[in-house]
């Protein structure tokens, strides 16, 4: 499932590929994704511009003068910008086609999503699906202060607390390993007896990691390219990710894995005491 630096990484693919220019078509081979794509965008956005592409936790945010689009890659979706492209395959559901070029959406298990949002109803961040996320993690909002104020009382282990999306957004499940072995804290502590000065060390540490992954290019595991064909090779580079049995990058000690809510975590017993 594409996470917060692989959107940021289809993100700045768009930014560079479409931002000013105009779209002449919209045509949906597909409308059965998460929730139906809308069957006005085929007549609410030819011969708009693409103002901008923003980024808001998983969600792409493509804003239009009268509007934006909000999109979602669910588990399996992506993005390519062809300037040919080829006969549709199977599971190119949508393509935005623009002046220059057709922006393709792609996505296998359809958990994928495009909404829109009119201008009319204010900001787009105030849509229901963008309105209840939590901090941005790369913004200078996020911090141990934040963080530790928002643990006290939860019961849960910190791990599904960094990935629930109410305190800090887009802290999947590969970046939330990686962060708590860089902050060195046991995935399955509670979260409220994370103390300040660990909080101040997970914040800095999912900054980090975040930003890290973006030079990257992001993780692909199965399915996420950016919107150039390209794919992330994060997961080379991984500290504990994947890497079950395998030997601890810093102390040596093999990496173990264990389940939390139907999702593999993987940590060192020696570092994350």
């Amino acid at each position: 499932m594409p996470e917060l630096p692989e959107v940021e990484v289809v993100r700045r693919g768009l930014q560079a590929s479409v931002v000013g220019r105009t779209l002449r078509a919209v045509r949906v081979r597909e409308p059965r994704l998460r929730w139906p794509v809308p069957p006005a965008l085929s007549e609410q956005l030819p011969g708009r511009i693409l103002r901008s592409v923003e980024r808001r936790g998983k969600y792409l945010l493509m804003s239009f003068d009268h509007g934006a689009l909000i999109v979602h890659l669910g588990m399996s979706g992506s993005f390519r910008f062809l300037v040919a492209p080829p006969v549709p395959a199977r599971h190119d559901h949508v393509d935005l086609e623009f002046e220059h070029g057709t922006l393709r959406y792609h996505d296998p298990r359809r958990f994928g999503a495009m909404l829109w949002h009119d201008a009319a109803q204010g900001p787009a961040l105030g849509h229901p699906a963008l309105a209840n996320l939590g901090v941005e993690p790369l913004s200078p909002a996020f911090d141990g202060a934040l963080l530790h104020r928002a643990l006290r009382g939860r019961r849960t282990a910190i791990k599904q607390a960094l990935m629930a999306g109410d305190i800090v957004v887009g802290v999947g499940n590969i970046y939330a390993s990686e962060s708590l072995f860089r902050a060195g804290i046991r995935p399955n502590a509670a979260a409220h007896r994370i103390g300040r000065e660990r909080c101040d060390r997970l914040a800095d540490s999912v900054r980090a990691t975040l930003a890290e992954a973006i030079e990257h290019g992001g993780s692909t595991l199965r399915d996420f390219v950016a919107s150039d064909g390209a794919a992330g090779c994060y997961q080379v580079e991984s500290y504990v990710y994947g890497r079950a049995g395998q030997p601890c990058r810093v102390c040596g000690a093999p990496v173990r894995r264990m389940r939390q809510q139907q999702r593999s975590t993987f940590y060192c017993a020696r570092c994350q005491r």
